[in-house]
């Protein structure tokens, strides 16, 4: 009984998730955005993409498909399922300065790493007859990843008396490393009706499956200034050494097909 229970609430969730949005005609007006929701397959008889007009992927589900008897799209239209770019890692705290006379700064503290770049999503494609007035891009690139944050400056040093040095001035803490870039998306476009997709691509038909960038790693935060004394003046300190630069996104397939 339990088992038959489980299997029916994940049929349930199964046929919710893979549930297809259908129309018989989708047109989007100048500058429009429609968001694919609830659903990974747009179903359409004709789907016309006026200029400007943007069709949003699902981000929740990884493997997006369109299906369109026809398709006409004007200047400037996109299909975007593009992975989102990683965040900068936060700078590091500043080490403390001194007021207190012949102490040492204190160190600056390491910049936070950044985040890594989104994975771009995968998209199926199919076209009865496609039509392209202007341009068509399809943008699967992987998001960049970030880069890392600077290190924390180091703290100045006290200042020297007749009795002691001028303390020396704090370490610059290191930067943060820099995160790896976002895999870029496969791309299937099947057209059964379509002059040659390779003729085409980069012209009206822009096809972006590109890895995203890595992110850098930060800069080493400086160091702290040395203090002044009549006796002898301290040392400024060491600047922090800079954060390790991530890896850039591998860049997905792009496959055309009759």
């Amino acid at each position: 009984m339990i088992r038959s229970v489980l299997f029916i609430i994940v049929f349930v969730l199964s046929v919710g998730v893979s549930a297809q949005i259908r129309f018989d005609r989708l047109e989007l007006q100048y500058k429009q955005e429609y968001k694919i929701i609830g659903s990974d397959i747009l179903v359409v008889d004709t789907l016309i993409m006026n200029d400007s007009s943007k069709i949003i992927l699902n981000r929740e589900i990884k493997e997006n498909i369109i299906n369109a008897k026809v398709l006409i799209a004007g200047k400037g239209c996109m299909i975007f399922g593009r992975g989102a770019n990683g965040e900068i890692g936060k700078i590091g705290t500043q080490g403390v300065s001194q007021n207190a006379p012949c102490r040492n700064g204190g160190d600056g503290k390491e910049g936070m790493n950044g985040s890594i770049g989104g994975d771009a999503l995968n998209l199926s494609l199919y076209i009865g007859t496609l039509k392209i007035n202007g341009t068509l891009i399809i943008d699967l690139n992987g998001g960049d990843g970030g880069s890392g944050g600077r290190g924390g400056k180091g703290g100045n040093g006290g200042s020297g008396t007749r009795v002691c040095r001028g303390g020396s001035g704090g370490i610059g803490g290191n930067g943060g490393n820099g995160n790896n870039g976002g895999q870029g998306g496969n791309l299937l476009v099947s057209c059964k009706l379509c002059y040659d997709l390779h003729q085409i691509q980069g012209e009206r038909l822009i096809t972006n499956t590109y890895g995203g960038y890595a992110g850098n790693g930060g800069e080493g935060g400086n160091g702290g200034q040395a203090g002044l004394g009549p006796k002898q003046d301290g040392r400024n300190g060491a600047r922090g050494a800079m954060g390790i630069k991530g890896k850039a996104g591998k860049t997905g397939i792009i496959k055309f097909d009759k």
